[in-house]
């Protein structure tokens, strides 16, 4: 057991990466808490699928276009500084939505600018996190503080929603407060990164330009054989498993006759399940057993989708989602980990930003998906999607895109020694 926990937990025995997974933490549970509340409130105005998928289009639209260069800048600028700047916007995104919403002036053109804001931010965020906490732990726990990372992601999915309900269920908190104490979270957030050190750019950062440092990224993935087939599989897996919260409140609403606001109780379970399968993958993540385990991780989100299509029920809808979150869960912890064992560290940020572009992708799919929604139901998206889902897992795992055992070393287009941070 000590043996379990002390794998499991590794990364943790660094004073600074628990510095920075905390407000990880933080802003994990301000971001979950707005895609429920973000979602809720356009169903609200308009009543349809339509109008939550455009709001969420607008952030994929954002971090399509900007993950690239988010990528390149967390591998040229010190990522300390990357990440307090994208959460003071995020800060003020938040606590200006909650004006709009008081002064009762919100529309779904707000929601629609706010969430391109926000996306815009993550797209530069996310590398220059990743990136900063694989510079805190050194190489041999990379896995392993990936993984970790995705343990506060899988938490805050569950105290996000519920944190959304409880607001959201209180008359004259509302919407306001939702969007103000996603604020105040990101302010604690900003109190946990300024308490880290600056690090110095990785040693690849030089005169050559923004343009070229994408370039010279897209040629690495192109030369790292197993990093060009993982990173299109699951693009496509988060790309089409992920619509299904789009229609979630569809769902509940035409179909299971309650509330819209009920989704949170099903996220919560769909959590729990993300959190389990992410704890008990991330002792394994710098294991040779990682990558059969992903494999089998995204078949179990795709079958548990259709399984929630099918759902005859509310209840039976909440148990299946517990298994949705456990494969969604299991296999995004262990792609980050495989990931950056493949990974050479003066490419990390370019890299980890094309795995990025797997939720810019979901966004911008859930508004087709919205669509079609309204036309179908919403229990044959979830059908279709999950199967879908594991066709495709399907088709990479014949095509033997799949390998048993990470490399132990990842290939490098040139000599340059791995950099260490500036601590």
């Amino acid at each position: 057991m000590a043996s379990y926990l002390g794998d499991t937990f590794a990364a943790f025995e660094s004073r600074l990466f628990r510095v920075l997974w905390t407000g990880t933490f933080l802003a994990f549970i301000a971001f979950f808490m707005s895609t429920v509340v973000q979602g809720i409130v356009a169903f609200d105005i308009k009543g349809n699928n339509e109008a939550v998928g455009l709001v969420v289009l607008a952030q994929g639209v954002a971090q399509l276009l900007l993950n690239p260069l988010g990528g390149a800048l967390a591998d040229r600028l010190s990522k300390r500084m990357v990440i307090l700047a994208c959460q003071i916007v995020i800060t003020v995104c938040f606590f200006a939505l909650a004006l709009l919403v008081i002064t009762d002036r919100i529309t779904i053109g707000f929601l629609f600018a706010g969430s391109f804001l926000i996306g815009a931010a993550f797209s530069f965020l996310g590398p220059a996190r990743q990136g900063l906490m694989v510079e805190l732990v050194g190489p041999m726990r990379r896995g392993n503080a990936i993984a970790l990372s995705q343990v506060a992601l899988n938490a805050s999915r569950i105290a996000g929603p519920l944190l959304a309900a409880a607001t959201l269920g209180i008359d004259p908190i509302g919407a306001a407060g939702a969007y103000a104490l996603m604020g105040a979270f990101y302010v604690a957030a900003m109190v946990c990164t300024y308490k880290l050190p600056a690090t110095k750019p990785a040693a690849t950062a030089s005169s050559r330009s923004i343009a070229g440092e994408i370039w010279t990224g897209l040629v690495y993935v192109r030369k790292t054989p197993r990093i060009r087939t993982l990173i299109p599989s699951y693009i496509l897996v988060i790309m089409v498993g992920f619509s299904y919260t789009t229609v979630l409140p569809g769902l509940v609403e035409h179909e299971m006759g309650r509330k819209a606001s009920q989704i949170t109780f099903l996220l919560i379970f769909n959590a729990i399940g993300g959190l389990i399968a992410s704890l008990g993958v991330a002792s394994l993540a710098d294991s040779k057993h990682a990558q059969a385990i992903y494999t089998f991780m995204c078949f179990l989100f795709g079958a548990a989708l259709v399984g929630s299509g099918l759902a005859p029920g509310y209840w039976w809808l909440a148990g299946v989602m517990f298994f949705v979150g456990a494969g969604g869960g299991g296999f995004q912890t262990l792609n980050g980990a495989i990931v950056s064992h493949l990974t050479d560290p003066a490419y990390f940020g370019r890299v980890m930003s094309l795995t990025f572009l797997a939720f810019a992708a979901s966004s911008i799919f859930a508004f087709p998906v919205g669509l079609l929604a309204d036309q179908i139901g919403e229990r044959a998206i979830l059908v279709i999607s999950g199967a879908v889902v594991c066709a495709i897992v399907a088709m990479f795992a014949l095509a033997g895109r799949f390998e048993r055992a990470p490399a132990p070393r990842p290939p490098s287009l040139h000599l340059t020694p791995e950099p260490k941070p500036d601590l």
